[in-house]
């Protein structure tokens, strides 16, 4: 008995000049390694173009075997933009290509970004209301351009069929893996992870980078002080009354502050340090789940599991098996 042959996938992964080269060829590899591994052609891959021909990426590098968007075929299953400088993002500002977006956003699968390409998407309307993220160092400039897009500056992608938000350059290669898991099991995509040899395939929902590192720089020394005290000990009293004595302020004056300077509650600023913490030793520990929550800061077994389920997307048990390395 055969299997019935996989359907044939068309994915265009849209450039331009000033592009990352990373946000394209990342992609590319996967998708085209994604095809060795299903055993049959899965995906036909399109590198495509406002104009079509070359593009000079922002490193110098050419490209050459572009289609350009108006050739490309009506039966498109996934679209993803990539990122680029500003000048070639500001190019696709009011472009041919947003319009190309709009009018394919009923019919494509998929619509996707990596890096700062969410900036064209978010241009074309597609982010309005809707989950997204994209590189850490331009989550406040997409706030200025785009109040609408429901940021989520933490995330390495973030699903919200039909769109698909990534990361800073190598965060796109984790997206295209979920898509290929997605479309052909884990096993194939664990497979292209190998083969590119990366040191751990991370899930959507693991942070960019720890919580202290986001916020320092922006915060007041006293501030700044107390942000690497609660990740430095996050399974210590990190009460508000606590915190507020810490920084010499009323607990109304301290909330009010920490919220403009951090960006976020204390409350969930303390959340996000412990399931960092709590991370960390389900990575390098085999430690049981209660002692793993002990040692975070979490008051209970059931308080790590629905930290972990808000913030990470998935149990303490689920991110051990992906990423624990005495598992491994």
């Amino acid at each position: 008995m055969t299997s019935a042959p996989l359907p044939l996938r068309n994915i265009a992964l849209i450039g331009y000049d000033g592009a990352q080269s990373l946000d394209l060829v990342g992609p590319l590899e996967v998708f085209s390694m994604a095809n060795r591994y299903a055993g049959a052609p899965a995906y036909n891959i399109l590198l495509a173009s406002l104009e079509g021909g070359e593009i000079t990426c922002n490193s110098g590098l050419r490209l050459a075997g572009f289609v350009a968007v108006a050739d490309l075929p009506d039966g498109l299953d996934t679209v993803l933009v990539a990122g680029g400088d500003e000048a070639g993002l500001l190019s696709m500002r009011g472009s041919g290509l947003v319009e190309w977006l709009q009018a394919r956003r009923e019919s494509v699968r998929r619509i996707g970004s990596v890096c700062s390409g969410a900036f064209v998407l978010a241009e074309a309307g597609l982010l309005d209301g809707r989950r997204a993220t994209t590189h850490w160092d331009s989550c406040d400039a997409m706030r200025a351009f785009r109040p609408a897009v429901r940021l989520e500056p933490d995330a390495i992608f973030v699903a919200d069929p039909p769109f698909y938000t990534s990361a800073g350059v190598t965060a796109g290669i984790d997206l295209c893996l979920a898509l290929v898991e997605a479309d052909l099991g884990a096993e194939v995509a664990l497979a292209v992870a190998r083969n590119l040899v990366l040191f751990m395939r991370r899930p959507g929902g693991q942070t960019q980078f720890s919580a202290g590192l986001g916020v320092q720089a922006a915060a007041t020394p006293k501030l700044r002080t107390l942000v690497a005290q609660i990740t430095g000990d996050p399974a210590g009293d990190l009460s508000l009354p606590e915190l507020a004595r810490r920084s010499g302020m009323s607990e109304r004056t301290f909330s009010r502050v920490f919220q403009k300077e951090i960006g976020t509650t204390p409350a969930a600023f303390v959340e996000i340090a412990r399931v960092d913490r709590a991370k960390a030793l389900l990575e390098t520990s085999d430690w049981p789940l209660a002692r793993v929550g002990e040692r975070s800061g979490f008051g209970s077994l059931d308080g790590l599991h629905r930290a972990f389920q808000k913030r990470v997307g998935i149990t303490p048990g689920e991110y051990r098996q992906r990423f624990g390395r005495v598992a491994a």
